[in-house]
């Protein structure tokens, strides 16, 4: 079995400063078999974690829209923030990227409307039903009761933004290579980790303010 981290962050993405070294060292520490890093818009993270340590870490990309966030693994090509919902999920099937729905009931990071929700969650591979960042709990238990009545599998992931949180949440599951196989192993993937302090947000403030500085 192996244990993943399906939402990650790095530098790439505006509320991180997390060194590609830094991820994967952290990962490492706590026993990862694989890291799906996950950039705001971008793949510019993944690919270089990629090159660094290709057997850790999977391309993905956490894609913003016009209303609600996807997030994607094995990921060729990048897809731009603020699309439509159905159309970034057209380009990601496109590709043959694997797809899930970010924190879907997070009130403070959500944005999908039911109606919209309801129509992109059938057409994925899963659901994120534990997301290490929320702050509570019960939108985890509502994206894990969701994902049960569509028949859809979930997913975990720490949404690590500072080295500390990698790994924080993972999933367990069967080898896997490849989008495809990827959607077979997934099926009967358990959940384990624990949710981050709510401090933890303070360091994605704390990265944009250090970015902030650096452009002035």
């Amino acid at each position: 079995m192996l244990k993943v981290d399906f939402h990650t962050h790095t530098y790439h993405s505006k509320d991180s400063i997390t060194s590609i070294e830094q991820l994967i060292a952290a990962a490492q520490k706590r026993g990862l078999d694989r890291v799906v890093v996950t950039d705001h818009n971008t793949l510019g993270g993944a690919l270089e974690a990629q090159a660094a340590a290709p057997d850790l870490i999977i391309v993905g990309e956490e894609v913003q829209t016009t209303e609600g966030e996807f997030l994607a693994a094995f990921v060729t090509q990048e897809v731009p923030r603020g699309l439509e919902p159905l159309e970034a999920l057209r380009r990601l099937k496109d590709q043959g990227a694997f797809i899930s729905i970010s924190h879907p009931f997070d009130p403070n990071r959500s944005g999908w409307s039911m109606e919209t929700l309801t129509t992109v969650a059938a057409q994925v591979d899963a659901i994120e039903v534990f997301n290490a960042r929320v702050v509570d709990a019960r939108h985890n238990q509502l994206a894990a009761e969701f994902a049960a009545r569509l028949g859809l599998p979930g997913t975990a992931g720490s949404d690590g933004h500072h080295p500390s949180e990698i790994g924080r949440a993972y999933s367990q599951l069967p080898d896997f290579h490849d989008a495809e196989s990827l959607r077979e192993a997934i099926r009967t993937a358990q959940i384990g980790g624990r949710t981050s302090s709510p401090f933890v947000h303070f360091y994605s403030v704390w990265a944009r303010v250090v970015k902030a500085v650096k452009q002035r």
